[in-house]
């Protein structure tokens, strides 16, 4: 088993160390905000450090869960940062949902300093995070994921390597571009159900099985119908992954109309006040309720 710490106990880290505990790890943890540090320390009867610097010092693996580049910047390169304390040989894997380029970035950073960095976001949301069940999308060289794999394994159900450092971030991009398409074809074919006096419950049951059946229509059609949006990834996290997407295509080339339209929308559900609803409010709109 291996000495690891984690960096960032929100509502995804802080249960995917909880995992790695499970899984028979010496778990060291920090969060910016102590008292959360703590509790998880109580709660797992693991050890937490007040800087990442101190977390990370002596670890085998480091593993982050932050919130955006400045945030990952700041645990790793900024005062007090992991990469002071991370031992030569030892890999450091961040889950943050970030840009290609700060990957990139980084890697280069450890590299100088002799470890290995992997950028590994995920996807599964909070019940994903909380059953052990991710999908982790890694970018890195070959032996360090490679190292790595095993490790996030205690909270992941799938793992893979999708090419050199960044190709996690990208993938996770490819990730959110797909779901804001299906959120919104979703919103819209329940919004025509209601207008058109169907029961929504009734019509979800006959297509689901067909080809237009999703996990967001699975997951999400009972609470989109039911107007409750307290559910899942909120609407402020999507934008700044939609954001990181359009920025990204700007760069490449790619050309994304539905993307940038669906992120206007979501602006638009903010305006109503619907900064933390779950992705599904965008049939709220629809609804102008």
């Amino acid at each position: 088993m291996a000495k690891v710490a984690f960096i960032g106990l929100g509502v995804m880290g802080y249960p995917m160390a909880g995992w790695l505990t499970k899984a028979g790890h010496e778990v060291t943890v920090y969060n910016r905000t102590a008292s959360k540090a703590e509790k998880w320390a109580a709660e797992y009867g693991h050890s937490f450090k007040e800087t990442p610097a101190e977390a990370a010092h002596g670890c085998d693996f480091v593993m982050a869960c932050v919130g955006n580049d400045d945030d990952l910047r700041q645990i790793t390169i900024g005062q007090n940062g992991a990469f002071e304390q991370v031992k030569p040989g030892a890999v450091f894997v961040d889950h943050t949902t970030a840009s290609a380029a700060v990957a990139r970035e980084l890697h280069a950073d450890a590299m100088a300093r002799g470890f290995a960095f992997v950028d590994g976001p995920v996807s599964g949301g909070q019940a994903g995070a909380e059953n052990g069940q991710l999908t982790v999308m890694c970018g890195g060289d070959t032996e360090a994921y490679g190292r790595a794999e095993p490790i996030i394994m205690a909270y992941a159900k799938a793992c893979k390597r999708l090419g050199e450092i960044g190709a996690g971030q990208l993938t996770k991009m490819v990730n959110q571009i797909c779901i804001a398409g299906l959120v919104q074809g979703l919103s819209e074919g329940l919004h025509f159900a209601q207008k058109a006096g169907l029961d929504g419950e009734a019509v979800v049951e006959a297509i689901s099985k067909g080809a237009a059946g999703s996990w967001q229509m699975e997951n999400r059609y009972k609470t989109m119908l039911a107007d409750e949006f307290n559910h899942g990834f909120a609407v402020d996290w999507m934008r700044k992954d939609l954001g990181i997407c359009l920025d990204e295509a700007k760069q490449n080339g790619a050309r994304l109309p539905v993307t940038a339209l669906v992120d206007q929308f979501y602006g638009e559900v903010q305006d109503m006040g619907g900064q933390r609803w779950d992705t599904s409010s965008l049939i709220k709109r629809l609804s102008g309720k």
